[in-house]
This record gives structure tokens, C-alpha cells and sequence, in this order.
């Protein structure tokens, strides 16, 4: 991770200095830090009797609703399913393509926890502008966007594209 731009690290369980005021900023974060916590409680569903590794996810759709999943592993390893994927396959089989936010949880300590190439590239489907929280087990976290964690990438916009180039018959 410590190759990722990181635009913020936030403190998630609710240490601050002073009073404030209910404000829609404030309202955004108690969202944010309810969505770890649905993440950190959905990756204690994980079944990963192979590498150990729990993860856990919760997906926000834009009106309100909260989808999680944890990772799945299998026997056949590359048959497993990580937690991202599980909680927007959860959300899309339930009629929802447009989302809000994602957060992602495990027990990584030392660093926070990063989606793999595949849930990047699967999260992309759904949008590019749309947030992700990467946390640690202490409620920190860094906010990025899925374009921030994939830039570049290929979305099913790229698929409408013009031809650019003709190839002559010829050769």
C-alpha cells in the first residue's frame, strides 16, 4: 500500500479534539464510520480456512442501503470469492448498479488493507468516481476513489467506442 497516494487517514472510533457541530460533514463521517464497522463485522463471516486471511466488506448503495460480504475461499484456491466482489455481487442480484461507497476491512495492522486487481477491475464496472475506504482493525482509514485505485482503466463506456482506424484489405 505504501505505493497508493493516500488523501486522507481519519480516525474511525470516534477520538477528536473539541465540540462540534452537527453539520453535513459530520453526518458524512458517522456514514463513513458506520460503514467500517458493517465491514469489520461482515469480515468475522469470512471463511478462509487456507491463508487465515479475513476480509470484509460493506457496499453503499446511493439510497441508503448497506450490502456486505466477507471473502470465500475454496479448495480449487482460484475458485474463492473476495468480499468486495461477494457484496456488490449481493447488491447487483438485488437490482443495484449505482453505488455510493465502498469499505474494506481485514486484520492488517501495519498497513491498510487494498483491493486485489481483480475487485478493482470489478468495482470499475459500476463506476469510476464512486469512493472506497480502506481501513485497519483500529478504525483508521484512507478515502480514495476506485479511478484513484485503478487509473487508466477499462469501463463498459470504453466498449461504445468509435473506430479510430481503418485496416486497408490490403496488405
Amino acid at each position: 500500500m505504501s505505493t497508493l497516494q493516500l488523501r486522507q487517514e481519519k480516525m474511525v472510533n470516534g477520538h477528536g479534539s473539541g465540540l462540534q457541530t452537527c453539520t453535513e460533514r459530520q453526518r458524512t463521517q458517522e456514514g463513513v464510520v458506520g460503514l467500517i464497522r458493517a465491514s469489520l463485522e461482515a469480515k468475522e463471516f469470512a471463511y478462509c480456512p487456507y491463508s487465515k486471511f479475513r476480509v470484509g466488506a460493506a457496499l453503499l448503495a446511493h439510497d441508503g442501503k448497506v450490502f456486505t460480504g466477507c471473502n470465500v475461499e475454496n479448495a480449487c484456491y482460484n475458485l474463492g470469492i473476495c468480499a468486495e466482489r461477494n457484496a456488490i455481487s449481493k447488491a447487483v442480484s438485488e437490482g443495484y448498479r449505482d453505488f455510493k461507497s465502498i469499505a474494506i476491512a481485514s486484520d492488517l495492522s501495519d498497513q491498510f488493507i487494498s483491493p486485489c486487481g481483480g475487485c478493482r477491475q470489478f468495482m470499475r464496472e459500476f463506476g469510476a468516481s464512486w469512493d472506497v475506504y480502506l481501513s485497519k482493525p483500529d478504525g483508521t482509514y484512507v478515502e480514495m476513489t476506485v479511478d484513484e485505485l485503478l487509473p487508466g482503466s477499462f469501463g463498459p463506456e470504453d466498449l461504445n467506442m468509435k473506430k479510430v482506424h481503418n485496416i486497408p484489405n490490403e496488405f
